[in-house]
């Protein structure tokens, strides 16, 4: 969507993605916009955070304001070669990190006033995660980035307007059973505009409404380390209890900040085509039959008051094949095993979708 004289900045992670970023910048140019570039590497960031200083990244992050402020629009292409490329970052340094550089930068700035969009280009690192062929992970990537998504869009209505009518919500499945409000909390269908792949319906939890217990069942890869067997105890809001299979490292990550024991999101993917976790977020948030339940902060489009310098999407698989599960909208169920079950919300289920 970039128009005549717009600025936009193609911000790309790893060498693999240069073609693209190539063909990018001559569609900016074709629209009458003026492209910008920045490339970065997992290795040298690396390098840099592992003894970083405040001082050090609050410097980085300044230049990088500015930059980011003379920016109409925002285009972020990552292609690392390593999907644990930052293992070995302490949680300190990537605390720093969060608080000091990608709070300010992305959040207050690329988020709240640039048009934006994220993407994963298809690297043979994928496609082991995705326990695939580089052939056939291709064929997956261009399945789940490139479908119709003005189909899904429409699809997404009844969703939204019964989550923009719900009180309260119930989650039961495996060693899960957690309820909370969505009360007055704006629902955001996602359908191609922000994220590529897409597919999710977002709201947030009243921020003291949340109580009980999740599990979590697919892993998630956090600032190079990857967590599995999470699971979180909330009482009013908060996560009083939190274990994983680094039980240290995970109360770290929750303890940046007062606003990161806290939920900021609550999520229901759809994506037909993603159907088992590859430890990649913007493609295992939107698994057909899952939801996402966040730490961290809110989105202004739909505010709990929730803020944080992380954003940590959890998710939880409610297919036959991992366990099962139910959502409940005030009482009544919406959801069974990863299939929707009223009538108005079926087209969203992945025989309908594809």
């Amino acid at each position: 969507r970039v128009q005549k004289g717009e600025k936009l900045l193609v911000h790309l992670t790893g060498e693999q993605g240069v073609p693209l970023a190539r063909q990018v910048i001559k569609e900016v140019y074709a629209a009458g916009g003026l492209p910008f570039f920045k490339m970065e590497n997992s290795a040298v960031k690396r390098e840099l955070l592992l003894n970083c200083t405040e001082e050090q990244i609050a410097i980085d992050a300044h230049h990088d304001c500015i930059l980011m402020d003379s920016m109409d629009a925002y285009i972020g292409i990552n292609a690392s070669t390593n999907l644990s490329g930052l293992a070995g970052v302490s949680a300190e340094k990537n605390s720093l990190y969060q608080k000091f550089y990608f709070q300010p930068v992305h959040r207050d700035r690329r988020v709240r006033h640039t048009k934006w969009v994220i993407l994963r280009y298809p690297t043979d690192s994928m496609a082991q995660a995705a326990e695939k062929s580089s052939e056939d992970f291709e064929d997956f990537f261009f399945d789940v980035c490139c479908l119709d998504y003005s189909k899904m869009e429409k699809a997404m209505q009844p969703l939204v307007r019964l989550m923009e009518q719900t009180d309260k919500v119930r989650i039961t499945g495996v060693n899960t059973d957690i309820s909370f409000s969505i009360k007055n909390i704006p629902a955001i269908p996602c359908a191609g505009q922000i994220n590529i792949p897409d597919g999710e319906v977002y709201t947030a939890p009243v921020k003291d409404s949340v109580n009980g217990v999740i599990s979590y069942n697919t892993p998630s890869e956090y600032l190079g380390f990857t967590y599995e067997n999470i699971q979180f105890t909330f009482k009013d809001g908060k996560i009083i209890k939190a274990t994983s299979n680094n039980n240290d490292r995970i109360n770290e990550v929750l303890d940046t900040d007062e606003g990161a024991r806290f939920i900021g999101e609550f999520a229901i993917g759809v994506n037909p085509y993603i159907e088992k976790p590859m430890k990649n977020t913007l493609f295992d948030e939107k698994i057909k039959g899952s939801f996402h339940f966040t730490p961290g902060n809110s989105y202004d489009e739909a505010d709990n008051t929730n803020k944080s310098a992380i954003h940590w999407d959890l998710v939880n698989i409610q297919t036959p094949e991992y366990g099962g599960g139910e959502i409940y909208f005030d009482g009544k169920l919406i959801r069974k095993d990863g299939l929707f079950v009223i009538p108005e919300l079926e087209p969203l289920n992945p025989e309908n979708l594809k």
